[in-house]
């Protein structure tokens, strides 16, 4: 873990001058947690899928930790932290569900905060309309759309059986398996002999759907006041069925 530490460090230095705090660098994050870099992993991914906090390296978080286990850097096994994972997304979106289901209605009439924005339930009312219930497994790789899909699944009243199904499939697809394609590509010679620039390439584009998130959203405070209000349409039971 101090190697990690020691190759984070200047990695992570000459990122964080620029625009991308710390904790968006997935390898920073981790090698920050120390000793306790699986506990920390697992939190991080339970908080982004059901504590409506999308502001944190989901995929790079993934793809990283895979990768670093197959560089003998993080001294756990793969299976283990694929088993965790899982465990930690599927938890993290039956909360989400909940939290819509309870007190959903509540959080969507609320006006725009620094981490709730109507846009974003928007955007995940709009991969309801055209995908149905499989959005859950889709938006497990939509930043953003991820943290919100179940929340609008619970207030639309989605039923438990179909989303406890799309949850375990979406855990699955996005959790473990992006975690094994780090792992395994972390095992091909060109991907050993190039792995800075390929966290560096990780971080960038992990940080590009925050961008694009955070511009509409400033182009998003120029809209009509008719345009809001055509926007904050909720999603029917029958919508999120699929």
């Amino acid at each position: 873990m101090l190697e990690l530490t020691a190759f984070a460090a200047p990695l992570s230095s000459g990122l964080s001058s620029g625009l991308v705090p710390d904790w968006m660098h997935a390898d920073s994050l981790i090698a920050s947690f120390g000793p306790y870099a699986l506990i920390g992993i697992v939190i991080v991914v339970f908080i982004e899928t059901g504590l409506l906090f999308p502001f944190l390296p989901g995929d790079s978080l993934l793809f990283t930790a895979g990768l670093l286990v197959a560089q003998s850097e993080l001294d756990f096994p793969l299976w283990l932290l694929c088993l965790l994972i899982f465990l930690a997304a599927f938890l993290g979106d039956q909360v989400a569900y909940f939290i819509g289901r309870t007190i959903g209605p509540k959080l969507f009439d609320r006006p725009d905060s620094r981490i709730f924005k109507q846009q974003y339930i928007d955007h995940t009312n709009a991969y309801f309309e055209k995908y149905g219930g499989r959005t859950i497994i889709i938006a497990r790789f939509v930043p953003f759309v991820r943290t919100y899909a179940p929340v609008t699944a619970g207030v639309g009243k989605m039923s438990y059986r179909h989303f406890v199904s799309f949850n375990v499939v979406g855990a699955l697809m996005w959790g473990v398996g992006v975690t094994v394609l780090g792992y395994f590509l972390g095992n091909v010679t060109i991907v050993k002999d190039n792995i800075e620039l390929i966290l560096v390439g990780i971080v960038g584009v992990s940080v590009v759907p925050v961008a694009i998130e955070l511009l509409r959203a400033r182009l998003g405070k120029g809209a009509s006041p008719a345009d809001g209000s055509q926007a904050h349409a909720r999603v029917e039971p029958t919508d999120v069925e699929g």
